[in-house]
């Protein structure tokens, strides 16, 4: 995972201070790590969690830091702090007080001051998100720290992770959480216990309440109580050890839970909503010919315009398989986001639950419906056999079945919309292959999906007025003869557009206008 994980704590001195850093160093090459790099070194380990797949040793160079407080520092000066190898990467995870990097020294920082005062959560204690783009974007948990002898007997930490992927950072959210309230709790605990055995020795609430409070030295008698170290707090000799493996595996771990998808090119409209959805659709041309050669041309193309507009497609007969097969091949016609469909049922299904309802012959279909112009029926008569496949010669499927359809729109569709005028030409060229005819089917659904984005972007997020729009439908080449069902295709196809893509319009375009805005 490419992030950096602080620990950070405020204080009553010096204010935000970084205590310790642990950051990950990708190999330059994918060869694994040559031997004798690395050397063993003690490992804390908690069940399966630190230390998995690493090796431990100290770094050779120690670093000069300035004076500061006991309470401000993690490592002693001359501790060089820990490298720890992952043996199945070659990635070296190293802690130290503050990142070797001078650029990763200042993101770091300001996580730390922001992270324990401006960007809290309410109550103090909790985990919050916050960043940019020029900083980096931080996972911070803060929390407190029992103290017998800090102002209100507890003293103030925070840990951070800092990553320049805010999506990668945003979908790690509860796994960070989850592990990082228990190497908090763990902290919590072990520093009560010390607590409750100091207070057991020499209660500091009884005693403070009777001592002589004196503003000219009270600065002399906070200054030996605000340098109490972690370690001190813990009574964990090996504390900077075991966060040191606690972080190097959190780092690993998030790295490894997440994985990317390949993608050959730029997603087509398709694909993203096929990985929202988890299903799959293709084209079968081969299919597509027969069916309009048993409905006919002109009953095909009434067939096809009910399917493209986004119309209700009412199959009703006794064989389901039969009428699964027809909806397979129709709904190739379309975006998968914009079919919604109930393959065969026993009852009617109104309009807005499904564009493609298989009936079985025996239910009768409601007058508002049969009347409705938005809306095509097809009675399969005699369906004694159930598939559509042209396994069977065409004058026996003909024989076999018989194709009813009716509809109640009067307008004419032999205007358009454009689409289907290119649909057909393409399965009407008896030069062009069944391949070739599928690629160019795929080729016209995206070609006019891609409108569909222009639009959606143009109308939705932009939010132009009506003049505008028509001049971005006459260059898309929407306009003209059957111009009335082009946008009508349009405005339904925007429907089936992927949420996935629609949520990056809005980011994109919410981003731009607070650029203007500063």
């Amino acid at each position: 995972m490419n992030a950096l994980v602080a620990l950070c704590h405020f204080c009553e001195l010096h204010g935000p201070r970084t205590l310790f850093c642990t950051e990950a160093l990708h190999p330059p090459s994918p060869s694994p790590p040559q031997p004798g790099l690395s050397v063993p070194g003690e490992r804390d380990r908690e069940g399966d969690r630190e230390g998995e797949g690493l090796t431990m040793r100290a770094n050779s160079s120690a670093t000069q830091r300035a004076d500061m407080c006991e309470g401000c520092r993690s490592l002693p000066a001359s501790h060089p702090g820990f490298v720890s190898t992952d043996s199945e990467t070659g990635i070296r995870f190293l802690s130290h007080q503050h990142p070797r990097q001078p650029q990763l020294f200042s993101v770091v920082r300001q996580a730390c001051v922001r992270s324990l005062s401006c960007e809290v959560c309410p109550g103090r204690e909790g985990p919050i998100f916050f960043g940019d783009e020029q900083h980096g974007f931080v996972f911070s948990h803060t929390f407190f720290i029992k103290d017998s002898l800090a102002r209100g007997f507890q003293r103030w930490y925070s840990i951070v992770i800092v990553a320049m992927d805010r999506i990668y950072l945003i979908n790690s959210w509860p796994f960070l959480l989850r592990h990082l309230r228990l190497i908090i709790q763990g902290l919590q605990n072990t520093a009560l216990k010390v607590f409750d055995s100091e207070q057991c020795v020499c209660p500091q609430r009884a005693m403070r309440m009777n001592s002589v409070f004196s503003p000219a030295v009270f600065p002399h008698q906070r200054s030996g109580n605000a340098a109490r170290s972690l370690p001190s707090l813990t009574q964990h000799p090996n504390l900077w050890a075991s966060l040191h493996s606690s972080f190097s595996w959190l780092l690993k771990a998030c790295g490894n839970r997440l994985t990317e998808k390949l993608l050959e090119g730029a997603p087509t409209e398709d694909t993203l909503v096929l990985i929202e959805r988890q299903t799959a659709a293709a084209v079968n041309c081969n299919i597509l010919h027969f069916i309009k050669q048993v409905l006919g041309a002109v009953e095909f193309r009434q067939l096809a315009w009910h399917v493209l507009m986004g119309n209700q497609v009412i199959w009703r007969g006794a064989d389901p398989s039969l009428i699964q097969s027809a909806f397979t091949v129709l709904k190739a016609l379309l975006p998968v986001g914009c079919v919604r469909s109930v393959p065969y049922s026993h009852q009617y299904e109104e309009a807005y639950r499904c564009n493609f309802l298989g009936l079985s012959p025996d239910v009768s279909i409601p007058a508002h419906v049969s009347s409705s112009e938005f809306s095509v029926l097809v009675d399969v008569v005699n369906a004694e056999r159930g598939s559509l496949y042209p396994a069977v010669c065409d004058d026996d499927i003909l024989s076999l079945y018989q194709f009813n359809i009716s509809s109640a729109n009067t307008q004419p569709t032999d205007r358009g919309p454009t689409l289907l005028n290119k649909i057909e030409v393409a399965l009407s060229n008896e030069n062009l292959s069944i391949d070739v005819v599928s690629h160019c089917l795929l080729c016209l659904k995206e070609e006019w999906m891609n409108k569909v984005k222009v639009l959606f972007k143009f109308s939705k997020v932009d939010g132009r007025g009506r003049e505008d729009t028509q001049k971005v439908l006459g260059l898309l080449g929407a306009t003209g003869p059957g111009e009335e069902d082009n946008v009508r295709l349009l405005k339904f196809w925007m429907t089936g557009l992927s949420k996935t893509y629609k949520s990056h319009l809005m980011t994109a375009v919410r981003g731009g206008e607070r650029m203007l805005s500063q």
